[in-house]
């Protein structure tokens, strides 16, 4: 499986422990736990913001350390925050994903595309726009590799990196976020998620 760290439109440190788990549901997964979070560490995630895990509890994996995440001296490994007040308090979320039942891919198109435009695009592909943890897991399990920023369901604009190049956002491997653009105005490619079997269920 994967994690991937997610925080809504938004922005950061805007989910209370319920939101977050509701989050990990919408975008294909469920709220991590600490050794799933701390596979990911050993595996090299660095990641300089808190989010809720399964438990209650709030973490962060820090693999580089430095000034702005908890300062530099101090060791590498996932920061503990300990069990925050479920209702009151507002972090990001750690998800967890480990099936995809079906194929993520970028779809070929004559123009770039509005957010509306890119669900109808999908549709009409008898796919639907992929969700966050769809293109993650497609990312690890497929290996997806492409340099392309692209719309997600949620309305965010990400690509995945599998072989790291110049261009392509740097020397690590990766799902690059490039954040909630205007869902109207702006232009990009779109992710499609074709289910295993068939046409997805329509949104109700």
């Amino acid at each position: 499986g994967v994690i991937f760290p997610y925080h809504p439109r938004l922005g950061r440190y805007t989910l209370n422990f319920h939101e977050a788990q509701r989050a990990c549901l919408e975008q294909d997964g469920i709220l991590a736990s600490h050794e799933q979070l701390h596979q990911a560490w050993l595996e090299g995630m660095d990641w300089c913001n808190a989010g809720w895990l399964q438990d209650g509890s709030v973490q962060y994996p820090i693999s580089r350390p430095r000034e702005r995440c908890g300062r530099k001296d101090t060791p590498v490994g996932v920061r503990n925050y300990g069990y925050r007040h479920k209702e009151s308090e507002h972090y990001d979320a750690f998800c967890f994903t480990s099936n995809l039942n079906g194929k993520v891919y970028f779809l070929k198109t004559f123009r770039k595309l509005s957010y509306s435009e890119a669900v109808q695009a999908c549709k009409n592909n008898g796919a639907a726009v992929a969700k966050v943890g769809q293109l993650y897991a497609a990312w690890k399990i497929q290996l997806l590799d492409r340099c392309e920023a692209g719309w997600l369901e949620d309305g965010s604009i990400r690509y995945p990196i599998v072989n790291p190049r110049a261009r392509c956002g740097g020397r690590e491997p990766g799902v690059r976020n490039l954040g909630f653009p205007d869902k109207k105005y702006k232009l990009f490619g779109v992710y499609c998620f074709k289910p295993a079997g068939g046409t997805p269920p329509a949104r109700r």
